[in-house]
């Protein structure tokens, strides 16, 4: 299986220890009992883990070496959980520079779908920006590269696409964390060949469910949830002043944060989610979500009726 994100690090290690011509990694191809529950992306068939991981404020630390050292075990428990998508942006600071941090101090973990961003006004610095992005992280190719808030999306997309078919890029998108832009990007959705779309969408934050998930299934576009606890407000409300209803554990939740997550990934048209966390617990309790059953419609009802009525 082609690996775009292998380092060079990664890659010079395995020369130096004469492992050039060895068999890739077991678990790039093969599922182990207990592994987590993985989705496909409809333009290749593809499958992975439906909890990712964004890095929007909560990898923004600089150069500050505690901090740094902190967003790595984070990292690691990622891995150890899976591992999948990790989203960043050059729009979020140091985040690009501290995941490449953590990245080479866990030697280039896998499984690792690393995406990213592409944020400029400016149209003639598509491919700049990428290689910028591509150097923090200290990777040689990303998995994804998407348009961001659907800034300059007309100049950049097309060159994303001359990137994608040189091999350069694996797959193309687009994202909106706004409401406001949702006409926009149905459009785009609707005339474009994108093979990702990333929008906001949790337990309270249903409108997408009207048009866009419905263009993104007819479509074969994959769907990344993002801000799927509404910037930690749901969940904390949630977890502060509700308990968990009793009957969550059939859909195997112990907690809020799986409870919520499952929800958004158990959409037939989402790929995945990417709750952002700094604490290594937290990173764990969002991994648990993506392992175990998901709920039907009927479930998913549930939990609305249950979270509305509270």
């Amino acid at each position: 299986m082609d690996r775009a994100h292998i380092s060079r690090r990664r890659m010079l290690k395995w020369i130096g220890a004469g492992l050039a011509g060895a068999a890739l990694p077991a678990s790039w191809g093969r599922a182990e009992p207990g592994d987590p529950v993985r989705k496909r992306i409809p333009a290749t068939g593809e499958r992975i883990p439906v909890i990712g991981m964004g890095t929007w404020q909560t990898f923004n630390v600089g150069h500050d070496p505690v901090l740094r050292r902190e967003r790595t075990k984070v990292l690691e428990a990622f891995f150890e959980h899976g591992g999948g998508m990790i989203d960043s942006s050059p729009m979020y600071g140091s985040a690009q520079a501290v995941v490449g941090h953590g990245l080479e101090e866990l030697d280039a973990p896998e499984p690792l779908f690393a995406a990213d961003k592409v944020w400029t006004s400016n149209g003639d610095r598509t491919r700049a920006q990428v290689a910028a992005s591509r150097e923090a992280w200290g990777i040689e190719r990303f998995d994804l590269m998407q348009v961001h808030n659907l800034v300059a999306w007309r100049e950049h997309l097309p060159t994303l696409r001359r990137m994608k078919e040189a091999g350069e890029i694996r797959y193309v998108g687009v994202t909106s964390s706004h409401g406001r832009r949702h006409d926009e990007l149905e459009r785009i959705m609707k005339r474009e060949p994108v093979d990702f779309v990333q929008l906001t969408y949790n337990l309270t934050h249903r409108a997408v469910e009207e048009r866009l998930l419905p263009v993104a299934r007819d479509r074969g576009i994959a769907v990344i949830a993002n801000r799927p606890f509404d910037g930690g407000r749901l969940v904390k409300g949630l977890q502060r002043n509700h308990a968990l209803p009793k009957w969550a554990s059939e859909i195997d939740c112990p907690h809020w944060p799986a409870f919520l997550l499952k929800f958004i990934v158990s959409h037939p048209a989402l790929t995945c989610a990417i709750p952002a966390t700094t604490r290594v617990e937290h990173m764990r309790e969002n991994k648990r979500a993506g392992h175990g059953a998901l709920p039907d419609e009927r479930m998913r009802r549930r939990m609305i009726a249950y979270v509305e009525s509270l």
